[in-house]
């Protein structure tokens, strides 16, 4: 398959190809971890949202993590399942850059929660008497406000280089759309976006990345000076957001391997899963993560699974 040399309204995503011949069982597997996400992370919502006990600013932290779960997922698994059962497995350009824009976001929405939470665990550990009159309300909100505002006003004010391009070419050998595979389509001179892409790198993540250094450095050091059962306590406190950043930043070296790199050797599989497990995973374990290791959320979570049960028919 050739990439068409005159501008086309229409993208090719060739890694589809592929899939043909499991195309269908490749559809159960996404649309049962599509149904996954979606489940996990609405019981997430709806728990924290009924429950006054979970009004804490942790909570509503780990409420939009939820959001931005669902968020991620419905931005790729809807058209990926779409697309894949489709014979000829295209998407239209203005599609493949909506695509780009909610991935891209959600991406970033990720990321600055996450670096978020690390400010709340850090005022929580260093400052826990201070805790409730430096984490108000109303900052709460502000952070919140933040973690959604800045990604999607940051990003759209680069990919606006992207939206500008002329596309002379029009496969992607992905399963979904990028703002990288977007600019290695133009056939105009992508040198500027390419510096821009480089320097939007840093802006987005270096707040983020510095948030999250300086707040787990802190507590290191709290924690390097502290008594055995404060380490205890400070670990239990940041060990799931410890994970959620673990799982995330995996992901993310995924991506940007696969992105930059040459992954052709690889199988597949391999080269699917590494391109949609930031994408996949988080939003699906995050969920577990804190249901397992909060203990009000995961009485909640019981309860709604045994009201559930009581509500099925007896065999």
């Amino acid at each position: 398959m050739k990439n068409s040399s005159v501008m086309s309204s229409v993208i090719i995503l060739e890694a589809f190809y592929s899939m043909e011949g499991l195309q269908y069982l490749y559809f159960t597997i996404f649309f049962m971890l599509y149904m996954l996400i979606v489940f996990a992370n609405t019981a997430v919502i709806f728990i924290i949202i009924i429950d006054k006990a979970l009004h804490k600013p942790m909570h509503i932290f780990l409420c939009n993590l939820a959001v931005n779960g669902i968020y991620g997922g419905t931005a790729l698994l809807p058209s990926f399942l779409s697309t894949l059962i489709s014979p000829y497995h295209e998407v239209s350009l203005a599609c493949c850059k909506a695509q780009t824009y909610f991935l891209h976001t959600y991406a970033l929405i990720e990321f600055t929660i996450l670096s978020v939470m690390c400010y709340d665990r850090y005022v929580a550990v260093c400052y826990p008497l201070q805790y409730h009159s430096i984490i108000t309300m109303t900052k709460v909100y502000k952070l919140v406000a933040f973690s959604w505002a800045y990604p999607l006003v940051a990003f759209a004010l680069f990919f606006v280089q992207t939206l500008q391009l002329k596309f002379c070419k029009n496969i992607i050998g992905k399963v979904y759309c990028s703002n990288y595979s977007l600019v290695k389509l133009s056939c105009d001179d992508t040198y500027v976006v390419n510096i821009l892409g480089l320097l939007s790198v840093v802006v987005f993540a270096f707040p983020q990345l510095v948030m999250t250094l300086y707040s787990y450095g802190h507590i290191l050091k709290i924690c390097l000076t502290a008594t055995r059962k404060s380490k205890m306590k400070a670990l239990k406190t940041c060990t799931p957001h410890l994970f959620a950043i673990l799982n995330y930043s995996v992901g993310c070296f995924f991506e940007i391997v696969q992105s930059r790199f040459d992954t052709s050797f690889l199988p597949f599989e391999t080269q699917i899963f590494m391109s949609l497990y930031f994408l996949i995973f988080p939003p699906i374990l995050n969920p577990i993560i804190y249901g397992l290791s909060v203990r009000t959320l995961k009485a909640n979570i019981s309860r709604l699974i045994r009201t559930k049960n009581k509500l099925l028919p007896l065999n």
